[in-house]
């Protein structure tokens, strides 16, 4: 068996202490973390070695975006693609290498990605960073029909597809993440290679299904209004083998927490 969790950190360094807190209770055998906000030797290696992870992968520039993939099993890097074209940090991919306790599982590819939020209106003519994000997701979308392993990608794709993702359909149809226009282009994106959204393989629609909540909300629970932006999503032959899926909520209400909390996958090979 073989976990993945992927979280929007919001600043490794700032947040190693509650992510420690969640590698120490839940011990996954690979993190991906997007927003890591660091430069790759600022990242703290140290820190993750104590925990026992030992095998890195780190995507960063200095003070914005950047990813980072960690595991307790044996991973190498894969591969770094700039789908915003203007060398942001905002991917890297990793392969399984071989390892105890995941036989069948080597060789499997890990893409961590941070897709752009992309401002605030949801027009590319008035705001530039709308164009960005949606230009992101074609070319990832170009990519995606050319994959011929077994891939996981996951990551904060920024966008929460279905009604059921949002806390207010009716009131988030104009708000960036929702809109039909996102939700259309990414469509296109799971076409492209026949990705299976693993989150909604386990936690069914309609049911709600969040893993953001603004820090503009001082009682985030009792106000629930989250939105579903972080996805992990499979090749058809990788989600067959995919057990077990959960949101760690929880992790909203640590000390200094990101906006983001935690999703594992497990899988059995």
């Amino acid at each position: 068996m073989v976990s993945v969790t992927t979280w929007n950190i919001n600043s490794v360094r700032l947040r190693m202490p509650i992510v420690g807190t969640f590698l120490r209770e839940h011990a996954p055998d690979v993190l991906c973390l997007q927003e890591i906000k660091c430069q790759e030797h600022q990242f703290p290696y140290d820190a993750f070695r104590e925990l026992g992870y030992e095998h890195f992968a780190v995507h960063g520039q200095k003070g914005y975006h950047g990813v980072a993939t960690v595991g307790k099993v044996p991973l190498k890097e894969f591969s770094r693609h700039d789908w915003q074209a203007n060398g942001e940090a905002r991917h890297v991919g990793v392969e399984l290498t071989d390892g105890p306790g995941y036989k069948g599982g080597e060789g499997t590819v890990i893409e961590n990605v941070y897709v752009p939020a992309g401002g605030d209106i949801p027009d590319r003519e008035q705001n530039p960073k709308f164009g960005q994000k949606l230009d992101f997701l074609e070319r990832m979308t170009r990519w995606a029909e050319n994959i011929e392993r077994p891939t996981l990608i996951v990551g904060d794709f920024n966008i929460a597809p279905l009604e059921s993702d949002v806390w207010s359909h009716k009131q988030l149809l104009k708000v960036v993440s929702h809109t039909p226009l996102e939700v259309e282009t990414l469509q296109r994106f799971m076409d492209a290679h026949g990705w299976s959204d693993i989150g909604r393989e386990h936690i069914k629609e309609p049911e709600r299904y969040f893993s953001w909540w603004s820090y503009r909300s001082k009682d985030w629970r009792k106000g629930d209004r989250g939105r579903r932006l972080d996805h992990m999503w499979a090749s058809p032959e990788l989600a067959a083998k995919a057990t077990a899926h959960s949101v760690y909520e929880d992790a909203r209400d640590w000390e200094k927490p990101s906006d983001h909390v935690p999703l594992t996958t497990e899988f059995t090979f």
